[in-house]
């Protein structure tokens, strides 16, 4: 397991490695125009179908998605036993609720608290955890964002607009080919009562990162008057 904690003067980075594998711009890196080019080429031999393809991609924006981790974070928050199983064999409560295969087979879950806030990175490519949050975002495979979250994770925060009280450690958890990670957010104040389907309105793809924090009440409403 790898990470790396930071305080608001000094970090501490921790590693184990093994991967198969831009914040967000409008221009494609070499990577993607390659991975373009090979496309097209593969298609263009009718080694692929397009349709296929097209259906798989589907499948992991929309049907896949964060909403698979939507829904395990609003069952921690909403029932404290599944909340203790999650942070302890993380892999089996996510498929208890059907929730598994490529690149989830061995899951962790970090809960972040007043103390300490996680913040998930892949440092030598782009590790993600599929089965819960679908297709990485373009910005999470970039190479500053993979670089400033080990260096300055507080200064990439900041970016993604959230600021933390100084006193807070912030921990770098590096994903792997082994082990992928999600981010347990804090469930905000105001919330007592409320079913997990309510609950899983504050929740965001980029909380489950720990680029985030979840939703207020307040932002909800706000979101939902607009």
């Amino acid at each position: 397991m790898k990470k790396a904690s930071q305080t608001s003067s000094s970090h501490d980075h921790q590693h184990g490695h093994n991967h198969d594998h831009d914040h967000e711009g409008s221009e494609l890196s070499d990577i993607d125009l390659r991975v373009r080019a090979l496309e097209s080429l593969l298609i263009d031999k009718g080694y692929v179908d397009p349709a296929a393809l097209d259906a798989l991609i589907e499948t992991y924006e929309t049907k896949v998605g964060p909403r698979n981790g939507v829904r395990v974070v609003a069952k921690a928050w909403h029932d404290p036993a599944y909340k203790k199983w999650l942070l302890e064999d993380a892999t089996a409560a996510i498929a208890s609720l059907g929730y598994t295969g490529r690149q989830g087979e061995h899951m962790v879950v970090v809960a972040n608290t007043p103390e300490e806030h996680n913040i998930v990175v892949c440092t030598l490519c782009s590790c993600y955890p599929w089965p819960v949050l679908g297709l990485p975002p373009a910005w999470y495979k970039s190479a500053p964002y993979r670089s400033r979250s080990v260096i300055d994770p507080r200064g990439v925060l900041k970016d993604f607009g959230v600021e933390l009280p100084s006193e807070t450690k912030i921990t770098v958890w590096d994903s792997t080919a082994e082990i992928r990670y999600l981010v347990l957010p804090m469930r905000p104040a105001g919330t007592e009562g409320w079913t997990e389907d309510a609950l899983a309105e504050l929740i965001t793809r980029n909380s489950m990162i720990g680029c985030d924090i979840a939703r207020t009440p307040a932002q909800l409403a706000t979101m939902k008057e607009g």
